[in-house]
């Protein structure tokens, strides 16, 4: 049976919700995490701040990731949605309260004929997209404090680093992360794409450092 009807661009009200509670989890943990008032380190508008940097920044991240996924995935002919997995939306949480994050908020799960190719292609759709959004984040982190002070610079730097790094994270191939099922499909765009996710946030890391 073929799904290729479906709009790109169609939500189920189960798939927005789910889509709007990890972004909000996330947000939280990447505020536990680089603000961690539960240490007694920074403010409470400080963290305020930050949940609300995190929203754009690591919101944004994530909600590109996943409707590449699902675009590229009904471009195959494919039924998909996204599923929040709430346990390991608990787990990001719990591991930036105690200074690490694992970020594996769900995925967007699809079902018809595929191919491994096909398969490959919507798995690395997700980094490719971040490594895209980390362009477009870029200007505004260099030109910030020109076009409106440190604010725009601090949410440029941000969606710079968080892209870059969700991309890099999402291509290890381990487990339900994209990078697993680009390996199986292809060895050399794995290597390709992993080594250029990879690269570039050491690049970035080198340059700028980490500024929080």
């Amino acid at each position: 049976m073929s799904y290729a009807n479906q709009s790109p661009l169609s939500f189920s009200e189960k798939e927005l919700l789910d889509l709007a509670i990890a972004w909000v989890v996330l947000s939280v943990a990447f505020a536990l995490l680089l603000a961690p008032i539960h240490r007694g380190i920074g403010t409470v508008g400080g963290f305020v701040t930050m949940i609300g940097l995190s929203f754009v920044t690591v919101g944004v991240a994530f909600l590109l990731h996943e409707l590449a996924h699902k675009v590229v995935a009904i471009h195959f002919g494919q039924l998909a949605e996204f599923r929040a997995d709430y346990q390991m939306l608990f787990l990001a949480i719990m591991s930036a309260l105690i200074g690490f994050l694992f970020a594996a908020p769900g995925a967007v799960y699809h079902r018809g004929r595929i191919t491994p190719r096909e398969n490959g292609l919507i798995s690395v759709a997700g980094p490719v997209t971040n490594v895209a959004l980390a362009g477009v984040f870029l200007p505004i982190m260099l030109f910030g404090s020109i076009l409106g002070g440190g604010l725009l610079e601090r949410i440029g730097y941000m969606g710079v680093l968080i892209n870059l790094f969700l991309a890099a994270f999402n291509m290890i191939p381990f487990g339900p992360l994209d990078g697993k099922s680009v390996l199986t499909w292809s060895k050399s765009v794995f290597a390709l794409t992993f080594a250029t996710c990879l690269g570039l946030l050491a690049l970035f890391l080198l340059e700028f450092g980490l500024q929080f």
